[in-house]
């Protein structure tokens, strides 16, 4: 395989890797169609490329891929005829184990002919190399990464449509057999059980599959920092502590992909800052860190990571933004607070959003001049006209006219409801 052409895939952007490891590997495996099902892209773990076969109209399954999973594990590469968007052509099956969750790559191929072993290994190769960066990014938190995914959180048209395809064909099986005149009613109705049944197991199974992908426990996610800090932190005379999160702390509250890997990417981004921002204490003498602790908390809408040192409590906020901490909270719409307390320690605490960051509402308010928002500040403090006239050095008249174009702009129709909006915009704080 051509290290140039591998440099060429795993630089291009995500959306285009899958396009451009089928162009890579046409000249040695002649194929129409590639697709993948992995575990790193949290929420677009499942994708397509290519003309697939097939009647028009139809698509690869994330089911099609799943039954070529075991065979293609097994020995790293399957070869054969099987069955995608319909119909039945031969294909080439690729998995990668450079990660934990692994990789399937299926090329639909264009002719039944084997592919030589030496090509199978530049497949290999190149799968591992993609499956490993892909995976890297994602366990780094790549802040531009997380706001690509994050975004496409509440829109997966690919997998809505398959389920929506999936349904579609299991209720016109069941009419089918249901308005057959071919069948007595008791034939008809063990039929349609049938099929209602194997339907229900398979987008059961399908949603499984999804879940697996996209989701981890807690209590897992939080297995897995443990994991990659202990090895970090051998030779070091650094007692690390761990809370993980337990059956009240929301231990089996299923995360989002993109969640778990930005909060472990943000703790061992704390730890490591912790480390290295040691200083002397107040007698001059120098002050290391002897013990970390690291808790894990969820809640209903958030997950709150607690990381606390017992060094000299001279971490600044800076320190954490030079490792990009703030960064990968932000594209997440999270938070990051620091309490450093001189002699006593740190205590960093970032919390990350469960779910997509809620727009920021427009303030109604923008809309007002001015003159206009003193006019409002003091309706809304119950003063009359009059009032308002006297402590603002204008005419009453003139205060009306105000009045009048505040309700217009707010789109409100008395004083009170002028002055509910500036209560809870805060034109009443000053």
């Amino acid at each position: 395989m051509d290290l140039t052409a591998a440099v060429d895939v795993i630089r291009a952007p995500l959306g285009e890797i899958l396009p451009r490891v089928s162009a890579v590997l046409s000249e040695a495996i002649a194929h129409r169609a590639a697709a993948e099902l992995s575990g790193n892209c949290p929420h677009s773990p499942f994708k397509t490329h290519g003309d697939p076969p097939g009647d028009p109209g139809t698509a690869i399954t994330t089911a099609e891929m799943a039954a070529l999973a075991p065979m293609a594990r097994a020995e790293g590469t399957w070869q054969g005829r099987a069955w995608m968007a319909g119909a039945e052509v031969p294909v080439l099956a690729v998995h990668s184990d450079a990660t934990a969750r692994g990789a399937l790559l299926v090329l639909v191929r264009t002719e039944e002919a084997p592919v030589p072993a030496e090509a199978l290994a530049g497949v290999r190769a190149l799968w591992d190399l993609v499956t490993a960066h892909r995976d890297r990014m994602a366990a780094e938190a790549v802040p531009g990464a997380l706001g690509q995914r994050r975004a496409a959180a509440a829109a997966r048209p690919p997998a809505i449509a398959e389920l929506v395809d999936a349904h579609g064909a299991a209720l016109s099986a069941l009419l089918g057999v249901l308005r057959g005149r071919d069948l007595d009613d008791r034939t008809a109705r063990a039929r349609a059980v049938d099929l209602a049944v194997s339907s229900l197991a398979e987008l059961r199974a399908r949603t499984d599959r999804d879940q697996a992908l996209v989701e981890e426990p807690a209590g897992d996610a939080f297995a897995r920092l443990a994991a990659s800090l202990r090895p970090e932190l051998r030779g070091l005379s650094v007692r690390l502590d761990l809370g993980p999160p337990g059956t009240e702390e929301g231990a089996d509250r299923l995360l989002a992909a993109d969640v778990a890997n930005a909060a472990r990417a943000v703790v061992r981004a704390v730890v490591h800052a912790m480390l290295n921002e040691q200083g002397p204490g107040q007698d001059g003498a120098p002050r290391p860190v002897h013990r970390v602790h690291i808790g894990w908390k969820v809640g209903e809408g958030e997950l709150r990571a607690t990381v606390r040192d017992d060094g000299p409590g001279v971490l600044r906020r800076t320190a954490l933004d030079a490792r990009r901490v703030g960064e990968r909270l932000a594209a997440l719409g999270g938070r990051l607070d620091v309490d450093a307390v001189p002699e006593w320690g740190t205590t960093v605490t970032a919390t990350v959003p469960l779910g997509p960051p809620q727009p920021a509402r427009e303030d109604p308010l923008d809309v007002l001049r001015a003159r206009e928002l003193e006019v409002l500040e003091r309706l809304a403090r119950g003063r009359r006209n009059r009032q308002i006239a006297q402590e603002l050095h204008i005419s009453e008249s003139t205060v009306k006219f105000h009045v009048a174009n505040i309700l217009e702009k707010l789109g409100v129709t008395s004083r009170g409801e002028a002055a509910a909006l500036a209560h809870t915009w805060g034109a009443t704080d000053s």
